[in-house]
């Protein structure tokens, strides 16, 4: 089970890549996207809370198995961020880059609520929600360019 706990966590092992796991964490959102964005709008929240919920639990799991805060290697928390900020983003090269770009923005510099979550909250909860926030934060932002720049 620990095997599975730490494939999930890791984003089929992209965590464990030497140079910025999050940064690879957060490319595996997008072959995601792709398969998600075949569903319904129904079934594609339904995935986003049931991955939300998956990523809570592997990552509080990998904290324990590891037997260290936060590990670098646990990615699920940029997958599911990423997923929530490509919510609506249109399927085409430059808002596809600017997402991945602004996500990664709001995941290092952490503007509240997520700099917060990030000292005060902790297992899956906390290694998860600040990532969750800089999607939000991208989901907005993307949804200002799509309408300002008529994507």
């Amino acid at each position: 089970m620990d095997k599975l706990i730490m494939a999930i966590a890791s984003g089929l092992y992209t965590g464990y890549l030497p140079i910025a796991p999050g940064t690879w964490g957060t490319l595996v959102a997008f072959p995601l996207h792709l398969l998600l964005i075949r569903l319904s709008p129904g079934g594609y929240y339904a995935s986003l809370a049931i991955i939300f919920v998956l990523a809570v639990l592997t990552a509080g799991s990998a904290e324990k198995i590891l037997d260290r805060g936060d590990p670098g290697i646990v990615v699920i928390d940029e997958i599911i961020g990423m997923l929530i900020g490509l919510i609506g983003a249109p399927l085409k090269a430059v808002p596809l880059i600017i997402a991945f770009f602004l996500f990664r923005f709001f995941d290092i510099v952490k503007p509240f609520p997520a700099n917060w979550a990030d000292a005060h909250l902790h297992g899956g909860l906390g290694i998860v929600l600040d990532d969750v926030i800089a999607g939000i934060y991208t989901l907005l932002v993307m949804q200002l360019l799509k309408v300002w720049l008529n994507w």
